[in-house]
């Protein structure tokens, strides 16, 4: 199929979204694995079933950040238990999102490729202020609606995120290295609680604090909201004993403090009150919450029952609405690097319709489709770095930037792209892992090198087609004849592919005697 028909048949990436009545989001948390099942109803999202497996994955992370045996087990056998829960789910309907410590091992990859077996979906990992960004999408749609300001809180087993922000939009988000697993085998190894072992835990989680106290402290704020495992362990400790209504106050840490002391070993902390599995991490967690309320002057914090799943299942729902995130984050970038948009659209449009026709059936995958699209739009933001090798500065960014929305697979995909859309190929050996990337970067090459004037240009209806190794392209011999500079860079980059075990053949160009022969940085 020519790629020029294939353009009245192309279709952006939002109209392939289809609508599910029913979604399902899996938190791959550092201390616990949750899974939370949804029913669409408009707007809204009601509760149809959650687990919870306490698997305290980061318990397993050795000195070296290597994910031990042990706690990958746990967290296969969850996700197998998840998995049979979500048979028969469409992979539209399913987000799974790992966080902290997953950030961290130097062996997630391996570890997610058994995971994503055990589960039967895909697994991404998020940045830390990306996981800031979906705990307040389900703290916000928890809480009644108000124009005041709400620092929301969510301790987890190995990071602490921080949100400001008004209705349900975020307007800071920061995540700290600290977590209630992490704390707690840090600073009480032996199941001691002791004094000294408390004050100690409590002044590095506020030596931690202090990094961000200038734009979370009180004043920058009307209220505060905990959310997820430690915030309510502590809340429902502070009931259970008397010293408090629901919310978390000063007085209620303190009392707490004092029967943490008298408790004196992790594993009597359960006699307080507490589910075993949060008991043996509650010191860790305590002295974070108290570090929070010492440094950023916190006098009292209510609870929320949203978190991160709920927020991830509304950000599905906003892709489905055609709101997603990631493309405004895209705008954003574009915005803010001074893409010249009128050569992305250019490039998007022509690398859509090429793609579509070389990838055949493939050619509907959504994802890659979207991530081409991306790409297009950002791939000369690098511009602002300097011109000389700017793809490689445009991989820079898009690889490390924070892009709200995006997991760091994403990012990752968008910045290989981006990285290959010129140059050598030689430096995309070692990172492409799945074939139809091949297509998505000749797809991407191809639309900039017959755009590279920068002008509108009068391409012709393109026959394109893909079999294994070998791309085929055909061009009218006037038209090659008609642009002699578009000739030799395809004459340039036949040779490109070709020194890297592909064949990319045009005919027309075998005919034609080439004598300009442009050299791209």
């Amino acid at each position: 199929m020519g790629a020029g028909a294939a353009a009245s048949k192309a279709r952006a990436p939002q109209e392939y979204r289809q609508e599910h009545e029913v979604l399902a989001a899996v938190d791959l948390g550092s201390n616990s694995f949750r899974l939370q099942v949804g029913r669409v109803v408009e707007d809204q999202i009601y509760p149809l079933d959650s687990l919870r497996e306490a698997v305290r994955l980061a318990a397993g992370l050795t000195p070296d950040k290597f994910l031990d045996e042990a706690a990958q087990q746990r967290g296969l056998n969850a996700l197998k238990r998840f998995g049979e829960r979500l048979r028969g789910f469409s992979p539209a309907a399913v987000r799974a999102v790992g966080t902290n410590t997953l950030r961290v091992a130097k062996n997630a990859r391996e570890f997610l490729l058994r995971a994503e077996h055990a589960l039967g979906f895909p697994i991404e990992v998020v940045a830390g202020k990306e996981e800031a960004r979906l705990i307040y999408l389900g703290v916000s749609h928890s809480l009644p609606p108000t124009a005041e300001r709400r620092m929301v809180v969510d301790i987890g087993g190995g990071s602490t995120e921080f949100i400001i922000g008004s209705g349900y939009r975020p307007q800071k988000l920061e995540s700290l290295y600290m977590g209630c697993v992490s704390y707690t085998l840090r600073f009480f190894p032996d199941g001691r609680i002791t004094k000294n072992a408390l004050r100690q835990a409590e002044l590095a989680a506020r030596i931690e604090i202090q990094t961000i106290e200038s734009e979370f402290s009180t004043g920058h704020w009307s209220q505060a909201v905990g959310s997820s495992g430690t915030a309510r362990a502590i809340a429902d400790l502070l009931i259970a004993h008397g010293w408090g209504d629901g919310s978390i106050t000063d007085e209620g840490l303190d009392r707490l403090r004092t029967q943490l002391l008298r408790v004196g070993e992790v594993d009597r902390v359960a006699s307080l009150g507490l589910k075993a599995d949060r008991a043996t991490v509650l010191p860790g967690g305590f002295a974070i919450m108290a570090g929070i309320f010492a440094e950023l002057g916190v006098e009292r914090m209510s609870l929320a029952n949203g978190a991160m799943r709920q927020g991830i299942l509304y950000d599905m729902l906003g892709r489905f609405h055609h709101r997603d995130m990631r493309d405004a984050t895209v705008r954003q970038f574009a915005k803010r690097y001074h893409v010249d948009l009128h050569q992305a659209r250019r490039v998007e449009s022509l690398a859509i319709d090429l793609f579509t026709a070389l990838a055949g059936k493939r050619g509907d995958d959504d994802s890659a489709r979207q991530v081409l699209t991306w790409a297009a739009n950002l791939h000369e933001i690098g511009l602002m770095v300097a011109h000389t090798g700017y793809h490689k500065h445009s991989a820079y960014i898009l690889g490390n930037a924070d892009m709200p929305g995006f997991s760091r697979m994403e990012q990752a995909h968008v910045a290989l792209l981006v990285l290959c859309h010129r140059g050598t190929l030689e430096k995309a050996k070692p990172l492409v892992t799945e074939s139809l990337d091949w297509t998505l970067i000749v797809a991407l090459r191809l639309s900039c090198l017959f755009h590279r004037t920068r002008t509108p240009v009068e391409v012709p209806v393109l026959d394109a087609t893909a079999k294994d190794r070998r791309f085929e392209l055909k061009l009218p011999s006037s038209w090659l004849k008609r642009y002699p500079l578009t000739a030799a860079a395809l004459k340039s980059e036949v040779r490109e592919w070709r020194n890297l075990g592909f064949e990319l053949r045009i005919p027309e160009l075998d005919a034609m005697t080439i004598e300009v022969d442009p050299a791209q940085d």
